[in-house]
């Protein structure tokens, strides 16, 4: 099956091998037979394997079994002629076929070949070769590249174009099996086969995915696949069921969608996807064809379009009205977003996320261009049938319709189509492959036309107004553009010239398909037929607007409304005709178009255009008749003659006499001569010349030809000039021969004596000739060429007539300095004559310094003000006379006081003595500030002030006021102006100035105009200054006057406070009275406060009124104010009728008791409030409380039954006896709360409180109430008398014993007992706490008294359980106080902790001593420590020395510490330091011995310290030889010795050490050895490893390899930079062998250990080297020396006597069990 690319057709070939043709909807409209190779076999002979249709869809491609392809055309239309147009016969069967190409198809063979087969040529090659069945053949979505599968399971890759992808061809993958089902996708390759599973592969073949179906018993073998022709899905076809894979971009990966399943379907054999992607088809086994509709989804465009999405990236749009379609498709692959139909649904937009798709549904073109989206804020334009405009955030971009790439794209901010224009290719030209423009608008000003092709800029206009129009013609060489004035502009781009042609233009257009252009200016209709002559303008009246141009039929019509109507007017055609005749460039075509026409203007500038097209074109025949037609005979004629040469030359007009004459037409004449010279035509180029009479140039020809002729000419050339008169150019002929007197004499004789002065002024010979130049000078005299005379004259040496010439011919530079070589008395007098000539030349400036020159200052002044040079006048006058002077001052200042420049000019006016005029300069400038001070200088004040003010007046009559008032303000006379004001009645003004000098003052102005307008019965503005006066009481007064009670009220309101508005309401209902008054105020809302006011006012009669008419509830209210007002006047009686009136007899009461008058009290409280009578009796008592007569009051308040106010009376007088008496009788449940208060009362008064509650106390115990009693001693507190509150406390103690019951006399002992301590009183305390059995509380009172044997004695007698408790804390209390001594004898180990924590370390040790040595030795083992810690392990290893070293495990760090510290520290290679290394020895020695007994013998830490011992020894035997000359070797044996220890030592140090020692007693090689390996040791420990050392010297020695990296460097830096320098010097020498020594053995001399036998020797206890023979042994196995060192140390002690010598042998002896036998002593 096949589906053409057109979309039109659909082809199915059945088992039968007929073609059956199918339109789009599946109707079958066509069908034809196939044929055999051969009919020999007979029609059932093959099979069908492949079919396809030609890219153009016209044909079809069958590939059959019987190894040939047949090509068939088919015809556009249905029904067409079928006929076989290729055939290619192959060598096997074809198997499959595509044609993805015009003119190519590509097939596989059974052989395994894939091939290619050219429709064009008719001949087929092999692509590649396989070995394997072709089983499948796909091609890419873009048909350049191709995959075939072979049955071996190969899929093969080839590309005619790989489109850049860089993707690799040939063998591209192995699939498990014949991958049958083969389709190649965007982005995968899909192959499936029998083995039921769906493979995806990646670009280069690595597997993307696997489906497997395999263990699905549903599924069998995939027969066949394809793509969807977007390449974004994959269908795959099997039995009774089509899978569908779609690609996920977002995940990239295939995913499965739902399968087809369809029963009965039985095995599909062949799939065929639509074109456009609408549709698939299926075909089986049994011969149906099931078609499948592909849509993603469909929608419909605003009824008008039905957009189906086949793909993400594919879009049918299908006009539903026409039912033309056109695919959108991304080539990308981008999804497509969002499609629009727009431009009068014409034009296609839709987005991807990286592209837009722009399409012209007419024509079927589409693009794709990169776009990144921005918000869908693009603006789309189509006026223009080729390109896309797009406008965003200010770029244009422009997309040509079917191409796929922008345009172009620029910066404008002018979207308006008018003011763009595009034109591509529209009128197709000579020579113009190419044509795409562009017009724009960069701003409101300016044009840019750019070309799109190339991309550049081809011309900018800058026009001086706004354009807001613009067009080019179609062919791009002309632009016109309108202005906002209506005036229209051609710009021809070609050569950047601008012309206007046309103002008031209303309508402008170009004539479609040619370069007529039609405007419209006022009533006027204008046609340039030719746009080249812009001046050439037909012109037409016309009586409305043209509205349009319509061309078609052979005829332009310009459209103009004229009312109602529509009048069309026709235009010429064939002037039309002509332009376009002459852009297509046939010009006998346009020749005979003009000669139709009359010789009109338009007709000329046609015939004009014409000729010199032709001309460029060489067609001379159509140029001849043109130049006839123009009346240009000439021409004509030349062309004529020139035609008939071309005709009889043979070469036509490529004959050089033609070139030549065309050359000559166009006044080229270089060019002509230069034709002719090429064919060595000197005689016709000189002939050329000579017609033309150019006989210079002919003259020059001959010369350089070397022309015998040359004379001749030259003679014949003299005699014509004379001939002709042209003496001029005879002379100059003459001249350039050399003949002086002859050229001299044509000159005169042409009249020209100015070029024979020339001449003999350069010659000096002729100057010679007196009466030549005598002759020479009149003749110039006579033509006024005085100069020219003049320097005739200067030259033979006569300066009089020369300066008289120069003056007559105005020559004063030349005159000036002539007189000032030869007459310096005429300088001035030519300067000023200059100067008054140049003025008579209206040159003011250039005189101006002439003048000066000249002294002329009057006329250099005039001068210098005539030019308006005014610096210069200034400069100039500053330097005159002031007489002088001062005339011209005043004009230069009348010019700056124009220019406003007011100081300068007033300088000026004053310097020529016109201040007047500068002040009324300022004055008329309105700055009467300068005016003023200006003034003041030069006047007297009173003058100035009288001037001022009459000029203020004159200003006042003019009823200039403001100006008047700056005048009076600036004589400082404010009050005229006030008064001005006032008079005028301009209060506003008035009031401004009086704030502004006289504020004081304000206020009274304010009020006196608040008066003045109130008589004036202007009351408005009486109130505005009334209240600016803040008087807002005499507005309010001021409308109550005149009964405006509103007004009144309203000032009141906003201006009186809170209370003000309602006074004058209650003024106004006043004066109102009755009802009305009523009325009022509840309508202001304001009754009740107006009955207030009345009453607060006394008018009671008014406030009866109101409340009578109004408010009846508030007649008591006024009653009871009437009273108090009656009580305030004293008025009793009245007062007490009035309070029972108003309901409140208690008032009545109150007012009687407030006046004493208790019987009248009594009357009216029994009479009207019996509630009152108490308080009656109440006030009685107060009185006579006052007069202290307690006993009465008491009487009376009893009586009234209030003994808590006697009480209270009895508490505030401190009668508190009397108080608790009557408490006690009347208010027995208070007792308690009022015991409560005297005491807190006794206590706030101090001692005398106190004394009062001590006697209280006493009270209560004589009555027996002991617990009261109590109570109140405890509540003594101390008042300075200590001794009493101690008994007070005591007492109570003492009687809660004897009377309380016990768990109250034990609450009062343990409430007494922390007081008595706190007062001091330990003891008492305690024997308190003893009579209750309070042991601890006892033993802790004589604790904190300090009281120590006392406690003890407590706890020992009473409690022995506490006898510790008590020591505790006498061990805390001496710590605390430091009593370490004290403390010894009670607590050691405390007492030794506290040395320790005060760093008492010598008496911590001191006490330790006395103790037991573990004791001891812990502390030492502290202090030790302490010491390491702070750098002091000297002073640790004497510890150690003083005390033994015990072998405690815990110790071991310590000596170790030691050990390391000694090790390390500097300056210990050396006698002095013996006693420290003994220190160190004996110590360990000390260590040993005491592990040997311990439990640690033998252990590993047993060996490392025997080793220590071993290598202090050593050290210490070291020391002790360096002090004698003699055992010099013996140190340094010593010193390499300790090398193999030094896994224990600072490797550094020892080789060191090993090396000075070896250099000092000459053994180099040694020394050079150690020196080295030190170098590296200090190298490695600068980087921190030892990676890089090199262990070749110490192979076979004891000498460790893997040793600690020391920490830091042990040698200072000068003396491994003097090691460095000994190495690198011995090392140059090359003198030593790098090779340590060696002994019999054949081992290096100092190791130990043998390295060829493996036997171990024992170190020699005086040098450490091994004892090969002569050994002395020792009682202690394992120790024993070499005999001769031994003699040797020996020796040199009794030579010596050393000390230290003989202390390393008592050590010996000590640690190796005695010396041997010999008979040494150490006395």
């Amino acid at each position: 099956m096949a589906w053409s690319q057109n979309n039109a057709k659909f082809a199915v070939c059945t088992v039968d091998r007929v073609v059956l043709l199918y339109d789009e909807h599946g109707e079958r409209r066509d069908k034809f037979s196939t044929k055999p190779a051969d009919m020999k076999y007979g029609r059932k002979s093959y099979m069908v394997k492949g079919m396809a249709f030609s890219p153009d869809s016209t044909k079809i491609a069958i590939g059959q079994t019987d190894n040939i392809i047949y090509v068939y055309k088919i015809g556009e239309d249905w029904g067409d002629k079928k006929v076989i147009c290729n055939k290619f016969i192959q060598t096997s069967a074809v198997t499959c076929l595509q044609w993805p190409a015009e003119y190519i198809i590509v097939f596989g063979l059974a052989e395994g070949k894939v091939r290619l087969a050219n429709t064009k040529t008719n001949k087929s090659s092999t692509i590649y070769g396989t070995d394997s069945y072709v089983v499948s053949l796909t091609t890419n979505c873009s048909g350049k590249g191709i995959l075939s599968g072979h049955a071996d399971g190969t899929i093969v890759r080839y590309f005619f174009d790989d489109e850049g992808s860089g993707e690799s061809q040939g063998k591209l993958v192995n699939h498990p099996c014949p991958p049958y089902a083969l389709a190649w996708a965007t982005n995968s390759i899909v192959a499936a086969g029998c083995d039921r599973r769906i493979v995806a592969y990646g670009k280069e073949g690595h597997v993307l995915q696997t489906f497997d179906y395999s263990r699905d018993p549903q599924e069998r073998e995939f027969t066949t696949a394809v793509a969807s022709p977007g390449g974004q899905s994959v269908v795959l076809g099997s039995y009774d069921r089509l899978r569908v894979l779609n690609w996920s971009p977002r995940r990239s990966i295939w995913e499965e969608a739902k399968p087809k399943e369809i029963a009965n379907l039985y095995t599909v054999t062949a799939l065929a996807w639509k074109r456009d992607g609408s549709r698939l088809c299926a075909g089986t086994l049994c011969g149906g064809v099931e078609q499948f509709d592909c849509c993603l989804r469909r929608s419909i465009y605003k009824n008008k379009f039905e957009l189906t999405y086949v793909g993400p990236s594919q879009v049918i749009v299908k006009n539903l009205s026409s039912g033309t379609r056109v695919v959108l498709k991304s080539h990308y692959g981008y999804e497509v977003e969002e499609v629009k139909i727009l431009g009068k649904e014409r034009y296609l937009v839709a987005h991807t996320s990286d592209t837009l798709l722009l399409g012209d549904l007419n024509t079927n073109r589409l693009s794709e261009v990169a776009w990144q989206g921005s918000g869908g804020n693009e603006k789309y334009f189509f006026e223009n049938e080729n390109v896309c405009m797009i406008f965003n955030a200010g770029e244009l971009t422009l997309v040509e319709y079917g191409s796929n790439d922008t345009l172009g794209s620029v910066r404008t901010e002018f979207m308006n189509p008018h003011l763009i224009s595009v034109r591509i290719n529209e009128r197709r030209q000579r020579g113009m492959e190419d044509n795409k423009k562009l017009a724009y608008l960069v701003d409101i000003k300016t044009i840019a036309i750019v070309d799109l092709s190339c991309g550049y800029n081809i011309g900018t206009i800058s026009h001086e107004s706004r354009v807001d129009w613009l067009e080019l013609n179609e062919t791009g060489h002309k632009l016109l553009f309108r202005d906002r004035k209506l005036r229209l502009h051609l710009y021809d781009i070609e050569s950047c010239s601008k012309t206007m042609i046309l103002n008031f233009c209303s309508y402008v257009q170009w004539v479609p398909g040619s370069d007529v252009l039609v405007a419209q200016n006022r009533n006027s209709l204008c046609v340039w037929y030719n746009i080249d002559a812009p001046e050439r303008v037909t012109m037409s009246s016309i009586k409305g607007d043209v509205v349009g141009l319509e061309r078609g039929g052979g005829k332009t019509e310009v459209m103009v409304t004229e009312g109602v109507s529509t009048v069309a007017y026709t235009l010429d055609e064939g002037l039309i005709e002509f332009g376009t005749a002459i852009d297509d460039g046939n010009y006998t075509r346009a020749t005979a178009f003009l000669e139709t026409l009359e010789m009109t203007p338009e007709t000329e500038a046609m015939w004009k255009t014409l000729s010199k097209l032709a001309l460029e074109a060489r067609q001379l025949h159509i140029a001849e008749r043109c130049f006839s037609a123009l009346g240009h005979v000439a021409k004509a004629r030349f062309l004529h003659e020139t035609n008939e040469i071309a005709d009889q030359g043979g070469e036509g007009t490529d004959f050089y006499q033609v070139r030549a004459r065309l050359a000559m037409l166009e006044k080229n004449y270089k060019l002509a001569e230069m034709i002719f010279l090429e064919q060595n035509a000197v005689e016709e180029a000189m002939d050329m010349y000579q017609q033309l009479h150019r006989w210079d140039e002919c003259i020059a020809v001959a010369e350089a030809k070397g022309h015998p002729a040359l004379e001749k000419l030259r003679r014949g050339y003299y005699q014509w000039l004379m001939d002709t008169q042209q003496e001029e150019r005879a002379g100059e002929l003459q001249e350039s021969q050399g003949d002086g007197l002859a050229a001299i004499s044509l000159y005169l004789k042409a009249g020209l004596p100015a070029k024979a002065a020339r001449l003999v002024l350069t010659r000096e010979e002729l100057l010679a000739n007196t009466e030549l130049v005598e002759h020479i000078t009149s003749a110039l005299i006579k033509g006024e060429l005085y100069e020219r005379a003049g320097d005739l004259f200067e030259k033979i040496r006569n300066p009089q007539r020369a300066l008289e010439c120069y003056c007559k011919g105005s020559a004063f530079m030349k005159a000036v300095e002539l007189a000032r070589l030869a007459f310096p008395v005429e300088v001035v007098r030519l300067e000023e004559a200059w100067g008054d000539h140049l003025v008579q030349q209206k040159q003011l400036d250039a005189a101006i310094n002439h003048y000066i020159e000249a002294r002329c200052s009057i006329k250099a002044i005039e001068a210098a003000l005539g030019a308006r040079q005014w610096k210069k006048a200034i400069y100039i006058l500053d330097l005159q006379d002031r007489n002088i002077a001062s005339k011209y001052y005043p004009r230069v200042a009348q010019h700056y006081a124009s220019l406003q420049e007011y100081e300068i000019a007033e300088e000026l006016y004053t310097k020529g003595e016109r201040t007047k005029d500068a002040i009324d300069m300022y004055t008329q400038a309105g700055r009467w500030e300068q005016a003023h001070k200006l003034a003041m200088k030069c006047m007297r004040p009173e003058d100035v002030s009288v001037l001022y003010i009459t000029q203020a007046q004159e200003m006042e009559k003019q009823g200039k006021y403001r100006e008047a008032e700056r005048l009076y303000v600036t004589v400082e006379e404010p009050d005229l102006a006030i008064t001005m004001f006032k008079k005028h009645k301009l209060y506003d003004d008035m009031i401004r100035l009086v704030g502004k000098h006289h504020p004081d003052l304000l206020s009274d102005t304010h009020l006196h105009l608040g008066k003045e307008l109130e008589a004036d019965g202007r009351l408005q503005e009486a109130e505005y200054h009334y209240l600016e006066a803040q008087e807002w009481k005499a507005t309010v007064n001021m409308y109550r006057s005149n009964g405006l009670w509103e007004e009144a009220y309203r000032v009141a309101k906003a201006h009186g406070g809170a209370n003000a508005h309602k006074h004058v309401a209650y003024l106004w209902a006043k004066s109102l009275g009755g009802e009305a008054a009523v009325r009022l105020l509840n309508k202001l809302g304001l009754l009740e406060a107006a009955i207030d006011h009345a009453a607060d006012n006394c008018s009671f009669e008014f406030a009866f009124e109101l409340s009578r008419l109004a408010l009846k509830h508030k007649t008591p209210e006024i009653h009871l104010r009437y009273a108090m007002y009656l009580e305030d006047e004293g008025k009793f009686e009245e007062a007490e009728a009035e309070f029972i009136r108003a309901g409140k007899p208690k008032e009545a009461v109150l007012m009687f008791v407030h006046n004493q008058d208790w019987e009248a009290a009594q009357r009216v409280a029994e009479a009207h409030d019996p509630d009152s009578v108490a308080e009656v009796l109440v006030g009685q008592a107060r009185g006579a409380l006052e007069e202290k007569d307690f006993q009465k009051a008491e009487g009376l308040l009893l009586r009234a039954q209030r003994p808590g106010l006697a009480l209270n009376y009895y508490k505030e007088a401190g009668l508190w006896s009397d108080a608790l008496r009557i408490c006690k009788d009347y208010m027995p449940g208070q007792l308690e709360a009022l015991q409560e208060e005297y005491e807190r009362e006794a206590t706030k008064k101090g001692a005398r409180g106190m004394e009062g509650l001590v006697e209280q106390a006493r009270q209560w115990e004589q009555a027996g109430e002991y617990s009261r009693a109590v109570d109140c001693y405890l509540k003594v507190r101390d008042s300075g008398s200590s001794s009493l509150v101690e008994k007070c406390w005591m007492k109570a103690a003492e009687l809660s014993i004897k009377f309380l019951p016990p768990q109250r006399s034990l609450e009062v002992v343990r409430a007494v007992g922390p007081q008595l301590i706190a007062i001091g009183k330990h003891s008492a305390a305690a024997e308190l706490y003893l009579n209750l059995d309070l042991v601890k509380e006892a033993i802790d009172a004589f604790i904190e008294g300090e009281e120590w044997n006392k406690a003890k004695r407590v706890a020992k007698e009473l409690d022995p359980r506490y006898e510790d408790y008590v020591d505790q804390h006498y061990k805390e209390f001496l710590k605390n106080q430091g009593k370490v001594d004290s403390l010894v004898g009670v607590d050691v180990m405390a007492a030794l902790d506290l040395y320790v924590e005060q760093g008492q370390w010598d008496k911590c040790i001191e006490t330790a001593t006395k103790q037991n040595y573990k004791i001891l030795h812990k502390y030492v083992a502290l202090y030790a420590t302490h010491l390491i810690r702070e750098g002091g392990c000297a002073q640790a290893l004497a510890l150690y020395v003083q005390h033994g070293a015990p072998a405690n495990p815990q110790n071991f760090n310590i000596y170790k510490r030691i050990f390391t510290d000694m090790v390390s520290s500097p300056g210990t290679n050396c006698a002095e330091a013996y006693h420290g290394w003994a220190d160190l020895r004996d110590v360990l020695f000390n260590l040993c011995e005491n592990l040997v007994k311990s439990s640690e013998a033998n252990s590993p830490s047993h060996e490392e310290f025997e080793t220590m011992l071993l290598i202090a020894h050593y050290y210490a035997t070291r020391s002790a030889a360096q002090s004698i000359k003699q055992l010099e070797t013996i140190a340094a044996r010593l010193s390499v010795s300790l090398l193999r220890h030094t896994q224990l030592l600072p490797a550094d140090k020892a080789f060191y050490e090993a090396g000075i020692a070896a250099k000092a007693v000459g053994w180099e090689n040694m020394a050079f050895i150690f020196l080295n390996r030190f170098l590296d040791l200090t190298d490695a420990i600068e980087e921190g490893t030892l990676d890089a050392l090199d262990h070749s010297d110490f192979q076979d020695t004891d000498i460790p390899f893997e040793v600690p990296l020391p920490a830091k460097q042990h040698i200072p830096e000068a003396q491994r930079e003097e090691v460095r320098d000994w190495v690198l010097t011995v090392s140059m020498d090359q003198r030593l062998e790098q090779v340590l020594p060696r002994d019999e053995r054949g081992a290096y001399e100092a190791s130990l250990l043998a390295a060829s036998t493996g036997v171990r020797a024992l170190p020699c206890l005086i040098t450490g080297y091994p004892i090969l023979r002569n050994k002395i042994e020792f009682k202690r196995p394992g120790k024993a020396a070499n005999k001769d060192n031994w003699n040797k140390f020996l020796m040199a002690i009794k030579t010596s006597h050393s000390p230290v010598c003989q202390d390393v042998l008592k050590f010996i002896s000590q640690w190796c069990g005695g010396l041997p036998s010999t008979s040494f002593s150490f006395q």
